[in-house]
C-alpha cells in the first residue's frame, strides 16, 4: 500500500470537483512521513478500534487501517464521505473491509458501528477541535487514549496546567477525564492547502474521572462562571453560582480553596469538590 502524496491528493480533489473550505476547516495532510508520525505516535495497533474524526481525502486512514484492527471514519462532507471508501478500494483492496464510514456531524454523534473505539486519532477541522474532542470522551467511555491534530494555539490550551497563561476551560474540562500532553508540532508545508497558522500534536490518556458522573455538569458550570470573568476572584466571580459572594466564600473555604483565589489556579479535582457543596 502507498499512502497519499501531494499529487494524489490533488488529483482526487480535481476528480471530485472539491475546493477545500475553510468553513469546514479541510487542510489535507499530503506528506506520507506525518502520517505515520501520527501514527506511530498515537501508540495504537492491531487490538484497537481506531474512531477517526473528519478523515478527508483518506491520507491517514490509509496508515490507521494498516496498523489497527478497524477504523470507524466520520466525515461530515458527503463528496468526501463517498470518495474515501473509493480511495481505500483502490489503494488498499486487502483493508477495505476494516472500514467503518459514517457520514455524519461528529458533534451529532451518540453511537458508532461495529466494536467500540478504543481510540481516538484525528486530524481535527480547527473551528470545531475542542467541542469535538469533548463531546466523544464524554460519549463514547470506551475510548482509552486520543492523539488529535489541532491548531497550535488550542494544543497549548488542552496541555496547559494551572497557574499556566494559557490554562483555561479546555485545559480543565479535557482532564475531567484524561490526562493531557503535547506530543510534538506539525509545520505548515504538510497540509493541501497550506493553513495560515501552526499545528501541533495533543496526546490523551484516559483516567478515573476525579467525581461522579452527575457531578460534571456542575463542575463545569462552575469552570464556565470562574473563566468568564478570569481576573476576578473566585469569591466574586462564582457570587451568582452560590447565590451571594458571602456563600460562595463559605463554600470555597469549606472545599480548602482560598476565596481569593482565580480560575486559574484550580484543578478540575478541585472544581469538583466544590460542586459538591453547590445548591
Amino acid at each position: 500500500m502507498s499512502l497519499l502524496g501531494a499529487a494524489d491528493v490533488r488529483r482526487i480533489a480535481a476528480d471530485i470537483g472539491l475546493r477545500p473550505t475553510k468553513q469546514r476547516g479541510q487542510n489535507f495532510v499530503i506528506d506520507a512521513n506525518t502520517v505515520r508520525r501520527i501514527v506511530r505516535t498515537s501508540g495504537v495497533g492491531p487490538e484497537d478500534v481506531v474512531v477517526e474524526i473528519g478523515p478527508g481525502l483518506g491520507s491517514l486512514t490509509l496508515e490507521l487501517l494498516a496498523t489497527a484492527a478497524g477504523v470507524i471514519a466520520v466525515e461530515i462532507d458527503p463528496v468526501l464521505a463517498e470518495q474515501l471508501p473509493k480511495t481505500v478500494a483502490e489503494r488498499a483492496p486487502d483493508l477495505a473491509p476494516r472500514l467503518h464510514l459514517v457520514n455524519a456531524d461528529a458533534l451529532r454523534i451518540d453511537e458508532l458501528p461495529g466494536r467500540p473505539p478504543t481510540a481516538l486519532v484525528a486530524n481535527l477541522p480547527y473551528n470545531v477541535s475542542v467541542p469535538v474532542l469533548l463531546h466523544f470522551l464524554e460519549r463514547f467511555d470506551s475510548l482509552q487514549s486520543a492523539l488529535v491534530m489541532v491548531q497550535a494555539e488550542v494544543a497549548h490550551r488542552l496541555a496547559a496546567g494551572p497557574g499556566s497563561r494559557t490554562y483555561g476551560i479546555p485545559s480543565l474540562k479535557a482532564r475531567w477525564w484524561a490526562d493531557v500532553e503535547l506530543a510534538g508540532n506539525i509545520g505548515r508545508n504538510v497540509f493541501w492547502p497550506a493553513p495560515n497558522v501552526d499545528s501541533a500534536l495533543v496526546a490523551l490518556r484516559r483516567h478515573e474521572s476525579p467525581a461522579a458522573p452527575e457531578l460534571r455538569e456542575r463542575t463545569f458550570a462552575l469552570v464556565d462562571a470562574a473563566f468568564a470573568q478570569r481576573r476576578k476572584t473566585l469569591r466574586a466571580a462564582l457570587a451568582s453560582s452560590f447565590g451571594s459572594p458571602a456563600a460562595a466564600e463559605a463554600a470555597l473555604v469549606g472545599a480548602d480553596i482560598d476565596p481569593g483565589a482565580r480560575g486559574e489556579q484550580l484543578t478540575v479535582a478541585d472544581f469538583a469538590r466544590l460542586a459538591k457543596l453547590e445548591r
